[in-house]
């Protein structure tokens, strides 16, 4: 019988071929017999496996004898290395379909290998088993896992952590949990998170079981934070705070640390039921507050870099793990310093001096005023009242001008002491703010720190003689007015002798504003109505010196 014949046999019915197989015997095929011819068959059914010999390779498929009268063929690129297939090799492949006009059929080694995989896997396996295998590729929300078949490993499933790119796995063995196997869709989810997570779990039952306050561990930094760094020792992260990391200053722990950076840190505290511990890495060292006393003892004068400052003052670094305060009111004898920043900037050095030192509360108290004497307590002998200065307008108030007479040493110049005449409403009428000017000093109060400073005693007195021998009550003068105010007007008799002549002084009638009878620099002619040498007060009249005037005029008519 031709081979085509043969093999479109095997598409008709079983019962027909036993039928034909029993006459042509002669007898009926005993039980055995039809029951191994029944196997037979079915082994050639579509979507059965069978075992085939490699006949023939070429570069695009393989030809494989599948045991029966025809061959098929599996393409080559469903072999993982095809130079390592050889003629005679024996393989399972899958028959896919048979091609009636060929003769030939359909054959695929992937899905054999699957199919048996996925028959090794539910058989050798259970949900909760360990399995290692490489991983294959990144797929949607994950990857694909070979362990003989793909299995899924969800993207949150593949560390504690979920990693920045997953596709860093691709071509690495991993070992995960089977977390659940569909045998209707034959799908398999593992989890490499879970193993982490449950190897972790019996990591931290041992570490707490065995940790002792006071020992020394290794561990690996695995978070950062303004406050401290999270190291892991291996099943359970300590708290290393920042305040423990170093005895001198840090801004921030990225300063020390950085993560996967290994360390040696002490156990400062350990607790077991909140599963806390708290690390320290200074207590490695010596504390520098140990010697301090004798180090820097009250009155030692040293140098220190300013750290950090503050609205009530600077803090001085002397050497790692040891800072003083300078205190704002510390910083200088002379200036009246309002921020710290006036004086110091982060990062200076400075000469400071040794106040006091607490070691219990590791403080130190220090001085930069005291590096030098105290300008003070030379002032009363330097500046003894009467003596005249020169010095710079620093300041114009309401009440006066500050005049820096030497550096860091003001003096007020009140504005009654400005001119012995001249009414000065404010100092920049007369001053201007950067100028230089002479001035005498009057007093000197050393314990409040005070200079009080005078301009018009650079000049006589003109109210001593010139007022009390030259002029009287009821003498009739001339002047010029100098200023009008809203109740009278000022005349200036002669240089630095002014009186004031009052809004009721000025006429007769009633006058409302003075501007309507004289005005500045005008000559008027007016009689002294009042006169106080002590108080350098000069009363005038326009009124009664006008009525004189008139009086002399009729009694001479």
């Amino acid at each position: 019988m031709p081979k085509l014949d043969l093999f479109r046999r095997f598409e008709i019915d079983q019962e027909a071929i036993s039928r034909e197989v029993e006459d042509a015997l002669g007898t009926r095929v005993p039980e055995e017999m039809e029951k191994l011819y029944t196997e037979s068959i079915k082994s050639f059914e579509v979507g059965s496996i069978l075992k085939g010999r490699v006949l023939a390779i070429t570069p695009t498929e393989v030809i494989v004898d599948g045991g029966y009268k025809s061959e098929g063929a599996v393409p080559s690129e469903e072999f993982e290395d095809l130079s390592e297939v050889k003629v005679g090799d024996e393989i399972e492949v899958l028959l896919e379909a048979v091609e009636a006009d060929s003769g030939l059929i359909r054959l695929s080694k992937r899905k054999a290998d699957r199919i048996r995989g996925w028959e090794r896997i539910v058989t050798q396996y259970k949900e909760g088993d360990v399995v290692k295998g490489r991983v294959m590729r990144k797929i949607k929300g994950g990857l694909l896992v070979d362990l003989g078949i793909p299995v899924f490993l969800p993207a949150s499933q593949i560390d504690i952590k979920l990693p920045g790119d997953i596709g860093e796995y691709i071509g690495k063995e991993v070992t995960c949990k089977i977390l659940k196997i569909d045998e209707a869709r034959q799908n398999i989810v593992v989890s490499r998170r879970k193993l982490l997570e449950e190897g972790r779990e019996k990591q931290k039952q041992q570490l707490l079981s065995e940790i002792q306050v006071g020992e020394l561990r290794k561990g690996i930094v695995k978070n950062i934070a303004d406050f401290g760094a999270f190291v892991d020792l291996g099943g359970l992260d300590g708290l290393l705070h920042i305040t423990d990391m170093s005895w001198g200053r840090i801004n921030h722990p990225s300063e020390l640390l950085s993560i996967g950076q290994e360390v040696e840190v002490k156990i400062l505290d350990v607790d077991k039921e909140k599963e806390k511990i708290a690390l320290g890495l200074k207590q490695k060292l010596e504390s520098p507050w140990t010697k301090v006393e004798g180090k820097y003892p009250p009155g030692t004068k040293t140098k220190g870099q300013v750290v950090n400052i503050m609205p009530y003052g600077a803090f001085v670094k002397l050497e790692d793990g040891i800072e003083g305060l300078v205190h704002i009111s510390e910083m200088s004898w002379t200036r009246r310093v309002n921020q710290p920043t006036e004086m110091v900037s982060i990062g200076d050095t400075v000469e400071v001096v040794v106040l006091k030192v607490n070691k219990e509360k590791q403080e130190i108290s220090l001085s930069m005023k005291q590096v030098e004497a105290n300008p003070w307590d030379v002032i009363e002998e330097k500046y003894a009242p009467g003596t005249k200065v020169k010095g710079k307008v620093r300041n114009l108030t309401s009440y006066g001008v500050f005049v820096e007479i030497e550096e860091g040493i003001d003096g007020l110049l009140h504005i009654s002491d400005v001119s012995w005449s001249k009414k000065v409403t404010h100092p920049s009428e007369v001053f201007k703010k950067g100028e230089t000017i002479e001035a005498v000093v009057l007093s000197v109060d050393k314990e409040k720190k005070r200079v009080a400073l005078g301009t018009k005693q650079l000049v006589e007195d003109p109210w001593e003689k010139k007022v009390s021998e030259k002029y009287g009550v009821g003498d009739v003068v001339k002047g010029r007015v100098t200023k009008l105010t809203n109740f009278g007007a000022f005349v200036e008799l002669e240089s630095g002798v002014e009186g004031l002549l009052h809004i009721s002084e000025l006429a007769e009638k009633k006058v409302s504003d003075p501007k309507d009878v004289v005005s500045e620099g005008q000559e008027v002619e007016v009689k002294i109505i009042k006169l106080d040498v002590g108080q350098r007060k000069l009363g005038l009249s326009l009124r009664q010196a006008t009525n004189r005037g008139a009086l002399q005029e009729a009694e001479k008519a």
